[in-house]
């Protein structure tokens, strides 16, 4: 065999390993969200013995599934398509006005990304606590403001690949900047926009902090914060557990299915300047 031949096959042997070890988890999730409680101890890695169907049922009632997906779908939809829209035209008017200014602000956006949440969470929940925002419409502004940060540096990568040539054509067509931005700019952004989605999607559904500080309250629970009562004190009830961690994930899962082929061209675009 010769020396590439060998190094194709070994590439392919690592990535098939690092493939499994990143999959099995989920596969142990699955296989135990049809067991019962002794055998996810007993048979924690393998295929159960007796297929368990009654866990899903239970799971769905004890979520309120139903309440807690629309609550989880509001706000992680609204809080996406608000994140799109300012991060978006934040970046733009950051990468077309050239000027030390627009450049200190970037960076500034660059940097926020080093702060922790648990660093502010107390004074910020305070302060929308005390004009009355501690609701679903405070927790969409708490989003767009944590995932500002890490969008315009996407965003404003990706500009950077896309000719000034293209702004110049549509001005002189009688296009305003917001028309220019909109109907030329914007759809040349689809994969890095994909790419945006899919990571804050995927943080904003699976948020379980935040939520519980700001929308802990009946009727207004997400399912992280649902799922939270499988967890007792005395008690956990593993089957119903993982059984409720399946029916979450199954969104984010089609989600990354139907818009993968967007995600690697989005995070490598704006490496290399036009």
């Amino acid at each position: 065999m010769s020396s590439v031949k060998r190094h194709k096959a070994l590439v392919a042997l690592l990535g098939i390993i690092v493939s499994l070890t990143w999959i099995y988890p989920f596969v142990i999730i699955f296989f135990g969200s049809f067991k019962n409680r002794s055998e996810i101890f007993t048979n924690t890695l393998w295929v159960p013995q007796e297929i368990i169907t009654d866990n899903y049922p239970k799971a769905y009632s004890n979520l309120e599934f139903t309440s807690s997906f629309l609550n989880s779908l509001f706000i992680t939809t609204i809080s996406l398509i608000v994140i799109v829209i300012f991060s978006s035209m934040a970046a733009y008017a950051l990468a077309r006005k050239k000027s030390k200014i627009s450049t200190g602000i970037y960076f500034l956006c660059a940097l926020t990304m080093l702060i922790p949440f648990q660093s502010v969470m107390i004074p910020l929940v305070s302060m929308f606590g005390q004009v009355n925002l501690l609701n679903r419409f405070g927790l969409i502004i708490m989003n767009w403001g944590f995932a500002t940060s890490m969008s315009i540096f996407l965003y404003y990568g990706a500009m950077r690949s896309i000719s000034v040539s293209l702004d110049e054509a549509a001005y002189l067509d009688g296009g305003n900047p917001l028309q220019i931005f909109w109907r030329v700019i914007f759809p040349i952004l689809k994969p890095t926009t994909v790419t945006v989605i899919i990571l804050n999607a995927i943080r904003l559904w699976n948020d379980f902090l935040l939520p519980s500080l700001v929308i802990n309250q009946e009727g207004m629970r997400t399912i992280p914060l649902r799922m939270y009562y499988f967890f007792g004190e005395y008690t956990v009830q593993w089957e119903l557990a993982l059984a409720g961690l399946v029916l979450a994930i199954i969104p984010i899962i089609l989600l990354y299915i139907f818009l993968q082929k967007y995600i690697v061209e989005g995070v490598t675009e704006g490496a290399t300047k036009s």
